[in-house]
């Protein structure tokens, strides 16, 4: 069996802290976004090859990060777009992977902005049970927040109808970026994109599925994020974190108030100052601030400030 680690964006929502790094590098814990993924990966035996599926701008990231990690499944597959303009869709980039690298096996497909509170074996053991495509639902619990999504109903753990955002959700149930297809199925990819179908939304392709076949879902509890904007980054560090602050050994905090979910990195010094769900990149200094709800980049100054909701890029001096 072959796995798809979708990374290929460019995570403009999230501009400037993404601007020049992929967000699956976004820092969650002692690790990144990415990594949970990786090590969840690694482990299954009946994966023996993951392709990191990226853009030319950000393919040499990956294969620096992979070269001083840990893995030895993931090789980096590289998508011929440097920019946002130029990207394929999902889809597209799907198809072209499994032509390029030859793929013939069962697919698991992960997208790796995704924060799983599953341990992906768990997905795989359904998808071999079920013998069909397969993508993961979660229930969002908001029909504002399904909208953003592809919306599944079902019978039992049958998908029997697919909306692709809707704007009227008549449910809470949406497919996550996480799906497998049987080997028998990937020539599908192309049938659909040679029929002139929507080669970006993922979940276009999963009901043109449905139509023709079998596709089930795994449900799950628990959380599950889809890290896309500052917001939901925030939402992912403060579910991992669990309340707690999170001071990396190297970090210098003195004279100052951290609050829950506050996460401060390595070589980062904060002095003097109230922070409360905010996360501050390693090499950061803050002094006599104040800051609720805040991103602060790598290599950054802040001093006499009160910040809310901010988003500070790398190597800014503000004062």
């Amino acid at each position: 069996m072959k796995a798809v680690v979708l990374a290929g964006g460019y995570a403009t929502r999230m501009w400037p802290i993404t601007k020049d790094r992929p967000k699956m590098f976004l820092p969650v814990g002692d690790g990144t976004v990415i990594d949970i993924i990786f090590e969840d990966l690694e482990a299954d035996d009946r994966i023996d090859e993951v392709f990191v599926s990226t853009n030319e701008r950000f393919a040499g990231d990956f294969e620096e990060f992979l070269a001083d990690a840990p893995y030895e499944k993931p090789t980096v597959s590289v998508e011929e777009t440097v920019e946002e303009n130029e990207k394929f869709g999902v889809v597209g980039a799907l198809a072209q992977l499994i032509e390029r690298e030859g793929v013939e096996d069962d697919l698991v497909v992960i997208a790796g902005d995704n924060l799983l509170s599953f341990d992906v074996s768990e997905f795989v053991d359904f998808f071999e049970s079920s013998g069909t495509p397969c993508l993961a639902a979660y229930d969002v619990g908001s029909r504002e927040r399904a909208k953003s999504y592809g919306l599944v109903q079902l019978e039992g753990d049958r998908v029997v109808d697919f909306q692709e955002k809707p704007d009227d959700p008549q449910s809470t149930l949406v497919s996550i970026a996480c799906y497998a297809f049987p080997a028998e199925t990937l020539p599908d990819f192309e049938t659909y994109l040679e029929d002139g179908n929507n080669p970006d939304e993922p979940g276009w392709f999963m009901k043109w599925l449905q139509d023709r076949g079998t596709v089930k879902a795994f449900t799950f509890d628990g959380a599950w994020f889809d890290i896309g904007t500052p917001e939901s980054y925030l939402e992912a560090v403060s579910w991992h974190l669990g309340g707690e602050t999170y001071v990396h050994d190297d970090a210098a905090v003195e004279n100052s108030e951290l609050g829950a979910n506050v996460h401060v990195m390595a070589g980062a010094s904060v002095t003097d100052s109230r922070l409360e769900r905010s996360i501050v990149f390693s090499d950061a200094t803050i002094r006599d601030a104040d800051l609720r709800d805040t991103i602060v980049d790598t290599d950054t100054h802040i001093e006499n400030l009160d910040l809310s909701n901010a988003l500070i890029g790398a190597h800014s001096h503000l004062e």
